[in-house]
């Protein structure tokens, strides 16, 4: 590999994923994500380390990311943790000790702190990790849980079922704001801080969360960086700007809806718009989820959405007889 392609595989963000499971490889939660029975071609391999290519591709924008198979903390190199902005770590819930084979990566996580940290298992068991002891685990550390094949799935009649499985998964590295966003025509508006956002973190790969010199990673994935605290409070304010700049564009398609004709097409993409929007909610931080709760509140007439809402459901009634 050339020095320029190098670097330019360097600045694509990453997706680190680990198995304490020696049951379940890496591997086959990767292909789960990308929706294949077979993996692609690695771009990059190192001995047990491996790099593999996603675009995500939604409504909003595209971005390309690397899905990085790191099966232990002592495959940790600089150039990872330079470029990882989520952690996916699958464990062994059938066993007690399933969570405890996850200390070596808290301190990693913690000192590098990517945006996105999902915990996954099979499902939660009550002979091995309950659903209790896992939820805490995860309230603690600052992750999601996310069951692949969970017992109780959401209820089918429920007006917006909480996603489940990879699907989950998926939702939430959509719902990230990635260093190597390109947003798609027609969802510019309200993203003027994007390309200095991106710039950022292009200048500075990750460089907001590097870690002071300390003994949680390995010495060669050690990172040093005396403007870490400046950077990230900078980092920090461009970001909720961004998330900012998508909720503003949200309410203002859902107010244009809530304003619109009250036929059933009309109907459908609201209730899809909120859906999308609770989606997007469910995988922000606390506080900037109270922000969005906030906004939706008072910028849409509570009154008028009641009134779609009744209007939706005399509708339905209507046509069941």
């Amino acid at each position: 590999m050339s020095d320029t392609e190098e670097n330019t595989e360097m600045t694509i963000p990453c997706v680190l994923i680990t198995s304490c499971d020696s049951g379940f490889k890496e591997e086959e939660l990767i292909k789960q994500i990308l929706g294949t029975k077979y993996l692609p071609e690695p771009t990059k391999r190192e001995e047990t380390v491996a790099w593999y290519p996603w675009t995500i591709n939604n409504k909003y924008y595209t971005a390309d990311v690397r899905l990085c198979v790191v099966p232990s903390t002592f495959q940790m190199s600089s150039e990872i943790a330079q470029s990882m902005q989520a952690f996916i770590a699958y464990f062994d819930s059938t066993v007690k000790d399933g969570l405890e084979k996850l200390h070596p990566w808290i301190s990693v996580v913690e000192d590098i702190a990517p945006e996105v940290l999902i915990l996954v298992c099979d499902r939660v068991c009550e002979s091995g990790v309950t659903r209790h002891e896992a939820q805490q685990w995860c309230l603690t550390h600052g992750f999601e849980l996310v069951e692949l094949n969970p017992q109780e799935v959401p209820d089918e009649d429920d007006d917006f079922p909480e996603s489940t499985g990879v699907k989950r998964i998926v939702q939430a590295l959509n719902a990230n704001v990635w260093s190597s966003v390109e947003m798609k025509d027609g969802h510019n508006q309200g993203f003027g801080l994007m390309s200095s956002l991106v710039a950022s973190r292009h200048n500075n790969p990750r460089s907001c969360q590097d870690p002071p010199q300390s003994s949680s990673l390995p010495e060669e994935g050690v990172l040093v960086n005396e403007e870490a605290n400046h950077t990230e409070r900078s980092t920090n304010t461009q970001e909720n700007t961004v998330v900012d700049a998508m909720t503003d564009l949200d309410i203002q398609e859902l107010a244009n809806l809530t304003a619109g004709d009250a036929d059933v097409d009309n109907f459908e993409r609201l209730f899809t718009k909120l859906k999308e929007m609770k989606d997007k909610a469910s995988s922000l931080p606390h506080e900037q989820r109270k922000v969005h709760a906030e906004k939706v509140s008072t910028c849409i007439h509570p009154w008028l959405l009641l009134i779609f809402i009744l209007y939706f459901y005399l509708f339905l009634n209507l046509l069941s007889r």
